[in-house]
């Protein structure tokens, strides 16, 4: 496989930006499962955290540089309440879509843009609409 272009600093450190994102949601998600049990759209969306994570992580690869460490994992907020998870992966969310908006304009590589495009569609398009709804439920 050919090593592609070495990235920038700029480039790198969005990466290193997407990624740390990736890992809190994924981080954060998985924590409301573990204290409220296997409730949607939790189960759901962190496996799309899951697979957000990979396509990055394939980027660091692509790139050869290392992938920082995930810093999240027991060490994000705990809720209350499954609405309380709700009401703020719904801010997550809203802040992720405005990270990846941020993060576009650091690269003009079409594979690392493909990727912020399609991870930023997922937040507004799915998962925003999925805690949102979750926030509205009475629980």
């Amino acid at each position: 496989m050919r090593m592609a272009d070495p990235l920038n600093a700029i480039e790198r450190q969005a990466l290193n930006d997407a990624l740390d994102d990736e890992y809190k949601s994924h981080a954060t998600y998985r924590q409301v499962i573990a204290d409220h049990g296997p409730i949607r759209p939790f189960i759901n969306i962190v496996e799309a955290e899951a697979r957000h994570i990979r396509a990055l992580l394939d980027l660091f690869a692509a790139y050869g540089i290392a992938a920082p460490a995930d810093r999240w994992t027991g060490a994000t907020p705990r809720f209350a309440s499954v609405r309380d998870a709700c009401v703020s992966a719904v801010q997550g969310e809203i802040d992720n879509v405005a990270l990846y908006d941020k993060l576009l304009a650091s690269t003009r590589r079409p594979d690392i843009l493909a990727v912020y495009h399609a991870l930023r569609a997922a937040s507004l398009d799915r998962h925003l609409p999925a805690f949102q709804r979750c926030a509205q439920r009475r629980l």
